[in-house]
C-alpha cells in the first residue's frame, strides 16, 4: 500500500519530531541536529518512498525554538500529565511529539490549533500503536486551551 504524500510542512514536523528525540537520547545540540537533517537526511527515500521536500525553515525554527522556549513548554506540557506522572517518564518519542505540538501552538498562533493537534496526532499514529495517539491529542488540547483561550 503506499503511503499518501506529504505536504512540506508536515514532512517537516516529523523531521523535527525526530530531531527532537535525537537531541534528547544524544545530547546534540539544536545547531548541529538542524545540520545534519539539512545535509544528509531532506530529500532522501524513506522506507523505499520519496517524501515530499520538507519546508526546511519550519523544520529548523521548531527544533531551535522547542530548544529556546524548552522550560516554558515543558511546564505547559507537565501541567497536562496525570497526576504523579514526570515528563522524564514518557517514551522519548512521545515528549518530542509533545514538546514540538506545544512549541506551535504557543509560539506559531498563524497554525490553527486543529492542524497543530491532527498533525501531531497522526505523527504520533506513526510511532505507536497503544493508546499514545490519544494521550497526544489530550495533552496537546488541554495545552491549547491554556495557550490560546477563546
Amino acid at each position: 500500500m503506499k503511503r499518501p504524500v506529504r505536504p512540506g510542512r508536515s514532512v517537516a514536523r516529523l523531521a523535527a519530531v525526530q530531531a527532537l528525540y535525537q537531541m534528547d537520547v544524544s545530547g546534540l545540540g539544536a545547531e548541529a541536529v538542524v545540520r545534519e537533517f539539512r545535509d544528509h537526511r531532506f530529500d532522501r527515500d524513506m522506507d523505499g518512498e520519496t517524501l515530499a521536500p520538507a519546508d526546511e525553515e519550519w523544520f529548523a525554527r521548531i527544533v531551535r525554538g522547542v530548544t529556546t522556549d524548552q522550560m516554558e513548554i515543558d511546564r505547559s506540557v507537565r501541567k497536562r500529565l496525570a497526576s504523579g506522572w514526570k515528563l522524564e517518564r514518557l517514551d522519548a518519542t512521545a515528549r518530542a511529539i509533545l514538546r514540538a505540538g506545544a512549541f506551535e501552538l504557543m509560539r506559531q498562533a498563524e497554525v490553527p490549533i486543529e492542524v497543530v493537534i491532527d498533525e501531531y496526532v497522526e505523527i504520533a499514529k506513526s510511532f505507536f500503536e497503544g493508546p499514545e495517539p490519544g494521550f497526544v491529542n489530550a495533552a496537546l488540547d488541554g495545552i491549547a486551551t491554556d495557550v490560546r483561550p477563546g
